[in-house]
């Protein structure tokens, strides 16, 4: 019997061809799953990633709250073009501490993997308050309301709590701080040292223009401040990691 008999006999026969693909998937899913028992992590250590920080995280909450992971992915492929647009394609370890990870492909509008320091306070302001008044052809909505709306977050603590509990490194320390480094990070006439010492690179200062409140767009603009930001590309290796 040549090949080709016995695969219309395999194809031709419903109960063994159900066991022939239990088995194949059965074998392909143990060398798969088998080899991750034995890693200590799946996922590169990179210098300079770190959790975020309270007022980094309310806004990454507000991001995910209004949906603008809808129109806006958060994961530069390797390919020339999109590196050349964007810069570095993202690595896995940056969003190591995200629950949930923001890659996706859907690009209504930029990706913003590395929107941090691309833009001013005041430009994220503006354009959030009124998309068109910066890019005209924008089709995106009017977030006007997050500069009037006080930031309220139920129990920051507990937030890092939360996190820590599914992996994310924060440590007493910050836990300890969270409600004051909250406030501290959009407040320009703060004392941040402490706050820099446990989440270096942190974006300071006040982020919607409006020192007398902290405000939901406080925390979103702290957020994208930051994105993209903490690795240091000039030392990064493709190839080891570092330089």
């Amino acid at each position: 019997m040549s090949i080709l008999d016995k695969h219309q006999v395999l194809e031709k026969n419903a109960s063994l061809l159900l066991v022939a693909s239990l088995l194949v998937v059965t074998v392909g899913g143990i060398v798969e799953i088998v080899p991750l028992f034995y890693l200590e992590n799946t996922i590169e250590k990179v210098e300079g990633m770190r959790p975020y920080s309270p007022l980094e995280l309310a806004g990454r909450n507000i991001y995910i709250r209004e949906g603008c992971y809808v129109c806006h992915s958060q994961m530069i492929r390797p390919f020339r073009d999109e590196v050349e647009r964007y810069g570095h394609y993202s690595l896995a370890a940056e969003s190591m501490y995200d629950h949930p990870f923001q890659w996706g492909s859907k690009r209504t509008g930029p990706d913003l993997a590395r929107v941090g320091d691309r833009y001013s306070n005041e430009w994220h302001v503006q354009h959030l308050n009124e998309p068109r008044d910066v890019v005209p052809e924008s089709v995106m909505p009017s977030y006007s309301f997050l500069k009037t709306t006080p930031l309220k977050v139920a129990n920051v603590t507990a937030n890092l709590e939360t996190s820590k509990v599914v992996g994310v490194p924060y440590t007493d320390d910050m836990i300890a701080n969270a409600d004051a480094d909250l406030a501290a990070q959009a407040d320009p006439n703060a004392d941040t040292s402490g706050l820099l010492a446990r989440y270096p690179k942190a974006k300071v200062g006040d982020f919607d223009g409006d020192p007398a409140q902290l405000t939901e767009m406080d925390a979103l603009v702290a957020y994208l401040q930051m994105l993209g930001t903490l690795v240091d590309f000039t030392t990064y290796d493709d190839a080891t990691g570092y330089r």
